[in-house]
């Protein structure tokens, strides 16, 4: 099967993201005793989803075309950098947008009449231990399916 659909490399990094992402549910479900659709398809929580999607690529990269070659190390890089974002700019988001929605809601009385506040999204970034498991499970996801 040639084209997209038989690029096994982009599918496994596609099946390691849904496969976080139905993570999310599940771990939402056991710890708060909720079902959470909206983790199925959100972005932070456990696992991170985009490092299961990026370190399933770089992996797939490496075993394919060899830990040693160029287009590695470009996977790799953009995996560090996506990895990266996620517990530092993206986090940082997260946390502001969970402040002002607090300013919001204690200072409501003093915005201008007709002002219809919205809860800004504060699950954003990720902490450590959920970038490395979404790493864990990328890397797993590629040696299960082309190792």
């Amino acid at each position: 099967m040639g084209g997209i659909l038989g690029n096994r490399i982009l599918l496994t990094a596609i099946i390691a993201d849904a496969t976080a992402q139905v993570l999310k549910a599940l771990v939402c479900l056991a710890i708060e005793k909720r079902w959470c659709p909206e983790r199925l398809f959100g972005s932070g929580g456990m696992p991170s989803s985009h490092s299961a999607l990026v370190s399933a690529l770089a992996a797939g990269v490496g075993i394919r075309e060899g830990f040693g070659s160029a287009l590695f190390a470009v996977s790799a890089v953009f995996a560090l950098v996506v990895m990266y974002d996620a517990t530092g700019v993206r986090r940082s988001a997260g946390r502001q947008a969970h402040v002002l929605n607090e300013l919001i809601l204690r200072l409501g009385h003093v915005l201008e009449e007709g002002f219809e506040p919205r809860a800004l999204k504060t699950f954003l970034g990720h902490s450590y231990p959920q970038v490395l498991a979404g790493l864990l499970l990328g890397i797993a996801a590629a040696w299960i399916s082309l190792g």
